[in-house]
């Protein structure tokens, strides 16, 4: 059986991050981040604004991720987290990876729930994850 590593992520596997994330952005149709939104991604972790949690190979490389951004919550009153960024290689799916990667992020992160934003195409992966109270309709207000 292939040993896996979860993990936080953190300035030291950034890079290896970095080209997840491109390749999570391209898989969903969107456009690739600027060197300054990466720095900016950076800041942010450093300040513990987005967690960043992965998997990692038995060879050292990542190979899944996901990120919780903590925030106050009147639906739990308590800490929550806006859930993103959720890719898995596709040459490492369906091998129980999401699962445990979710497990371990909700755990190290502390929050009492997790909302999750998606594509219609994903709302049945994410009901099968465990992400099954809807909370009406997500919409964004972009500056």
């Amino acid at each position: 059986m292939e040993q896996l590593q979860f993990l936080r992520l953190d300035g030291a596997r950034f890079d290896a991050l970095c080209g997840l994330h491109r390749a999570y952005k391209e898989a969903i149709g969107e456009d690739a981040p600027t060197q300054a939104d990466l720095d900016r991604l950076l800041g942010a972790m450093e300040r513990e604004n987005i967690l960043f949690y992965g998997c990692v190979n038995e060879e050292g490389q990542l190979v899944g991720c996901c990120s919780v951004s903590p925030t106050f919550s009147t639906y739990t009153y308590a800490t929550a987290g806006v859930f993103e960024d959720f890719y898995i290689l596709p040459a490492f799916r369906h091998r129980g990876i999401a699962r445990r990667l979710l497990s371990f992020a909700v755990e190290d992160s502390g929050v009492s729930s997790l909302t999750v934003g998606c594509a219609d195409c994903d709302a049945e992966m994410y009901k099968a994850l465990g992400f099954t109270v809807p909370l009406g309709n997500l919409l964004a207000f972009e500056l």
